[in-house]
């Protein structure tokens, strides 16, 4: 087994899946008893697993059974969630907290960390120590759709890594550039994919999509690249993926990649291809450095309301401050506008109840 080779295991049981496919790869040559290993799901929102936002319980518990089982004892799970939602709460809900209980591992709100900046050809980036400082990353983020980067997997999960102030920065400097320069700076060197049921349509979920696949490697350029194109997109549409290839952090996954598949009698012959909610309703948006938290509650609300929202254009992101006119403003960013729903982010409730 090279370090290149990409292991897709088909199977809904993830605490086994996730062991038999690091079982599988080289990680065992790169890990000592006394490291310091930091494992790094997806919480974005304190919703379970079923429903297509978070990373499955049961996956990361396959990981830390097969580092415990290499004599690894500094095992923790680190996640910021998304700015507006609590990561405790996060933690509590999507079953973490009794995980980390049975099995001894700590938990990490990196909203509390202290961070180092770093600067990454000219761009300077406040990055959290818990992260940056791991010996070994584990990098355990759900295949799913985003409203905004069209796909969220491995690159994008570093976002959890950074201090809210930092979130809502990179959008202003356009995703995808510091996403890829994040991840030039924290290395990510493992990534274990949770395929099981990821929603094809938003990343806060709801829409699970049953696909019933782990899939792991070493480089997330390949893996997330891998990914693009199971779920009908192509790598180079993905902003911070191409950049990411073009800054040597990875190739792209190719015919000629090593793949190793693992019970491929469960293999489903067909995935449901992404289908962003957010492009049912970009006709009716203004949008300028909208953080991410904001623009999914619109989304969100859009789809509750059918879309229908009287003729008036929307308009939210952090480029309509101290903007006035017509229309609808979203967020504390847009207050000038006509007709306005306050919050920072605001709630999809309030935006339903508004609209």
């Amino acid at each position: 087994m090279t370090n290149n080779t990409l292991i897709i295991n088909y199977t809904t049981a993830a605490t086994q899946g996730a062991y038999d496919a690091l079982k599988a790869s080289d990680i065992g040559l790169c890990l000592r008893p006394g490291q310091a290993v930091a494992i790094k799901p997806n919480l974005v929102v304190p919703r379970p697993a079923n429903l297509g936002a978070t990373t499955h319980p049961e996956l990361v518990e396959g990981i830390i059974l097969f580092l415990q089982a290499y004599g690894i004892k500094d095992i923790s799970i680190i996640e910021s969630s998304a700015i507006g939602e609590s990561t405790k709460a996060a933690f509590r809900n999507c079953g973490y907290e009794t995980l980390a209980e049975k099995y001894g591992v700590s938990l990490f709100d990196l909203k509390n960390d202290a961070t180092t900046t770093l600067s990454h050809n000219g761009l300077k980036l406040a990055l959290c120590n818990r992260a940056l400082h791991a010996d070994f990353l584990i990098n355990v983020p759900v295949l799913k759709s985003h409203s905004q980067t069209r796909m969220t997997c491995s690159l994008k999960n570093m976002k959890g890594c950074i201090p809210d102030s930092e979130k809502r920065r990179y959008h202003s400097l356009g995703l995808d550039k510091p996403i890829a320069a994040l991840n030039a700076l924290v290395k990510t060197h493992f990534c274990v994919v949770d395929g099981i049921c990821g929603d094809l349509s938003f990343e806060e979920g709801g829409n699970p999509v049953a696909a019933g696949r782990i899939i792991a490697g070493a480089n997330p350029v390949m893996v997330d690249s891998f990914c693009a194109e199971l779920i009908g997109l192509r790598p180079d549409d993905i902003g911070h993926l191409k950049l990411a290839r073009d800054l040597g952090i990875g190739e792209y996954y190719t015919e000629q990649t090593p793949v190793l598949e693992m019970n491929k009698e469960n293999k489903t012959p067909h995935i449901k291809k992404a289908a962003r909610l957010a492009d049912r309703y970009s006709r009716l948006i203004e949008e300028d450095s909208a953080c991410s938290a904001c623009y999914a509650s619109l989304i969100y609300a859009l789809h509750r309301l059918g879309g229908s929202v009287g003729g008036e254009k929307i308009h939210i992101g952090q480029g309509f401050r101290g903007k006035s006119g017509p229309g609808i403003g979203i967020g504390n960013c847009a207050a000038g506008f006509s007709r306005h729903v306050s919050g920072c982010p605001p709630r999809a409730v309030d935006i339903v109840g508004r609209l």
